[in-house]
């Protein structure tokens, strides 16, 4: 199996009441993207901004080529608190996931998570969700 060509991975809590710079207050870091619900937002440059369903904060990882979804894990949660407790009353009142974009450049291309990976992100509540990307049909 050929390692995965590249990933994308990023950090979310979602909710109706949320507001960004309490999360950043309890989180101890700052997001890289933020919404407030009702609120107008876009996340790209000269895009048509639209308003927000729901709030949410966002924290991005530098994107891996090839892809490792571990290292994008930890560079994440070592920006933020180690307290559990503090992941328990997040995860109680909001939605968190890691919503992580895989990239194939070849028909057959795998990752796998650590063992490590998984029991940080299910000690802190986090969900971790998957869209993936083939190759172009010039390259099947």
């Amino acid at each position: 199996m050929a390692i995965l060509s590249k990933t994308k991975m990023t950090l979310r809590v979602i909710g109706d009441d949320l507001v960004p710079d309490e999360i950043s207050l309890l989180l101890g870091c700052k997001p890289t993207r933020e919404m407030i619900k009702g609120k107008p937002f876009s996340w790209i440059r000269d895009e048509e901004q639209r308003l927000a369903k729901s709030g949410m904060w966002r924290l991005e990882a530098n994107d891996q080529i090839p892809g490792d979804l571990d290292i994008q894990v930890f560079e994440l949660l070592d920006q933020l608190t180690d307290n559990l407790g503090t992941w328990a009353i997040l995860s109680e009142k909001y939605k968190l996931d890691m919503f992580c974009g895989l990239f194939m450049e070849l028909g057959m291309e795998g990752i796998s998570l650590s063992a490590k990976s998984l029991l940080a992100l299910g000690q802190r509540g986090i969900e971790i969700g998957f869209d993936m990307y083939g190759p172009d049909d010039e390259n099947v």
